[in-house]
């Protein structure tokens, strides 16, 4: 899914029923993160808008496949010399393996059509100690089982394999999910299940911050038995070999960043603003603050 050009912030997160999703998804965050640490990455962090959450981190990496997207985040949090932005492809994940202490991932894997590919790029970028925070979208929860069994739904909500709704958008049960956790070589140490209260008309009738504090209580008990719309688990790297690159240490960009087109990890910086694959050849630059590793320059 491509948002390149598109009115997602303003369109999407500007609404104003949109406050209530937005509060629950931090609260969730907030209870599943460690409050601090070395290097995060958030996968698909887009506008940035979780990043004020991760103050506690000494290394921030937003990753993007829309540049526009990217460019607001700059426009937020390009002053703060902890954040670095980069242009990239979660299929071909840019990041150098084992140097991502804590990931993050919300509201992207509705959109990926190979889980298993992308969570094993996901997994390499880990190390034995690293955390993982990461949504999907859950299948079976109240809405979708009111509709089926309404007859205005033609998809079960009890069948295990994904679901696309609408184009490039899937739904995925919770047993589906927890197989491909455990095949890209995740445990589920905790979950939570987010946005019970995703229902327009009650959104528009009861203050966000009110849905908000009634979905607290919610979210470990349907964390077990999930029937809200949005699951959010913390997950442990459980098949990992030792680390090349040591939790906490300072990185250089060339260190943290890997040649998307070959692999190649062991990238060179030439100039300020310009990285070089010397396994492959290929160069990428940095423009209006983002390093972007999506298509290599000439």
């Amino acid at each position: 899914m491509d948002y390149e050009g598109s009115p997602y912030r303003q369109a999407f997160w500007g609404a104003p029923d949109r406050r209530y999703e937005d509060a629950a998804e931090r609260m969730a965050l907030r209870a599943l993160l460690p409050p601090r640490g070395h290097r995060l990455a958030e996968i698909g962090a887009g506008f940035g808008r979780l990043a004020g959450l991760y103050r506690g981190y000494r290394r921030v990496i937003l990753v993007d496949y829309s540049r526009s997207l990217l460019r607001d985040a700059v426009a937020t949090w390009g002053a703060d010399p902890r954040f670095l932005f980069v242009a990239g492809n979660v299929y071909r994940l840019p990041l150098a393996t084992g140097v991502v202490d804590t990931l993050v991932m919300v509201r992207v894997m509705h959109h990926l059509v190979r889980v298993s590919a992308a969570l094993a790029q996901l997994h390499r970028v880990l190390h034995r100690e690293s955390v993982a925070v990461m949504e999907y979208a859950n299948k079976r929860h109240l809405k979708a089982i009111a509709r089926w069994l309404a007859g205005r739904q033609s998809w079960s909500p009890f069948v295990h394999e994904p679901v696309e709704f609408v184009k490039l958008n899937f739904d995925f049960h919770p047993a589906w999910m927890d197989r491909q956790w455990a095949m890209a070589g995740f445990r589920v140490e905790r979950q939570l299940a987010v946005s019970h209260f995703r229902v327009p008309w009650l959104k528009r009738r009861v203050p966000p911050g009110l849905l908000a504090r009634l979905e607290r209580p919610l979210m470990a008990l349907g964390g077990r038995v999930p029937l809200a719309p949005s699951v959010m688990a913390r997950l442990r790297p459980v098949t990992m070999e030792e680390p090349r690159l040591g939790p906490g240490a300072e990185l250089p960009v060339e260190r943290l960043l890997r040649c998307p087109a070959c692999g190649g990890e062991a990238l060179q910086r030439p100039e300020a603003t310009r990285l070089a694959c010397p396994t492959c050849g290929r160069a990428y630059r940095q423009v209006d603050g983002i390093w972007d590793l999506k298509e290599p320059v000439a």
